[in-house]
């Protein structure tokens, strides 16, 4: 039998791992430099302080909150006041941005007055349902019940904007209702001793129906921008947001007024752990991180992508559980620590999903 003729083909040499692993951090060392390259020192350096005001002053915020509640406070409208009642902070920023820039004010049409009532009037009502969660559940938990935000943002950006909704999406909405269900089923082992049954419910049901309001605001100033005001430019982010603010804080106060709230502070001032000087601590405070936090978040969507506030908003989340246990001593079962894992996966789709489909379309 004749034999077969073997002949012998050189293969082309594999490339190792290593080199493949350094040239992907020499690419990517390049693009980071090239895009540092590209902006003003200016506006990393804005960049950078928005991006820590994100990240401090919102659970600054939420732990103050419940610090609060702790300490003596009971008026669900006080909270509700002091998360507006620094509405004229932005305003500060606002006014200089007029004579150094050269800008003028929006001229405000009918249109663009009765949205901003409206967009006053829900997050009025949006701080209300949160203060009810705040009141009953520990600070870990209302963060946690607070990422559902990213749900009800996708539901009605998708709506409302008209906003894409991909799979990645969709994996993310399944995945933090998962982690929400786990924490519903759980109930138990985080409730305060004085908390009953009932108020817990009633916080969580307050807290998810502020998450939803939360999403239908955010579609809405988005509506506004692209509808009435027709361009994006960080002053009329600014201008929104002292606006919307300003008359959150008005149907707010109205509030106080008729629950004799007002009358309310200084009977809280003598009772509150720690006296009067920690109440107006915990008030004054409160109000100056609200705000700061807005501003950070808003700062960082003009600045740089909603990709990166979201991946912003993931990394909030555990910090304020985390800083909730050590701080104020939180209860942490091994269900909560699952959940905020599940939750961080769910915001990792999310952020993936988006940053593909903003990459695709650029």
């Amino acid at each position: 039998m004749q034999e077969a003729l073997i002949i012998s083909v050189p293969m082309e040499e594999a490339v190792p791992k290593p080199k493949i692993f350094w040239n992907k951090l020499a690419a990517l060392t390049t693009a980071a430099s090239n895009t540092y390259k590209s902006k003003p020192v200016s506006h990393w350096t804005l960049l950078t302080l928005s991006s820590i005001s994100m990240l401090v002053a919102f659970p600054a915020s939420s732990l103050l909150s419940r610090v609060y509640y702790s300490n003596g406070g009971t008026s669900k409208w006080i909270i509700s006041w002091v998360a507006v009642a620094g509405w004229p902070i932005p305003l500060l920023v606002l006014i200089p941005t007029y004579f150094f820039l050269g800008l003028f004010p929006t001229p405000l049409t009918l249109k663009l007055v009765l949205s901003y009532i409206g967009l006053g009037f829900l997050t009025a009502a949006d701080n209300l349902m949160y203060a009810y969660g705040y009141a009953y559940l520990p600070a870990s938990t209302a963060s946690l019940l607070g990422s559902t935000s990213l749900i009800f943002s996708a539901f009605f950006g998708y709506l409302l904007v008209k906003n894409k909704v991909n799979a990645s999406t969709i994996n993310a909405v399944v995945v933090i209702t998962c982690a929400m269900a786990i924490i519903a089923l759980d109930s138990d082992s985080d409730r305060y001793g004085y908390v009953t049954k009932s108020q817990y419910t009633m916080g969580f049901v307050w807290n998810i129906l502020g998450s939803l309001l939360h999403g239908l605001i955010f579609a809405l100033s988005e509506l506004v921008f692209i509808k009435l005001l027709g361009r994006r430019s960080f002053h009329v982010v600014l201008e929104q947001q002292v606006m919307v603010s300003l008359f959150g804080f008005l149907f707010t106060t109205i509030g106080l007024l008729v629950n004799n709230d007002f009358q309310e502070m200084a009977y809280e001032a003598k009772v509150f752990e720690g006296g009067k000087g920690s109440y107006l601590s915990v008030l004054i405070w409160s109000v100056i991180t609200f705000q700061l936090g807005i501003l950070g978040g808003t700062a960082v969507v003009f600045l740089a992508s909603t990709v990166l506030a979201g991946v912003l908003n993931s990394i909030r989340v555990p910090l304020t559980s985390i800083a909730a246990v050590l701080l104020l001593h939180d209860p942490m079962s091994g269900f909560k620590i699952l959940s905020l894992i599940i939750t961080f996966w769910g915001f990792g789709s999310y952020i993936y999903g988006n940053y593909s489909q903003s990459k695709d379309s650029s």
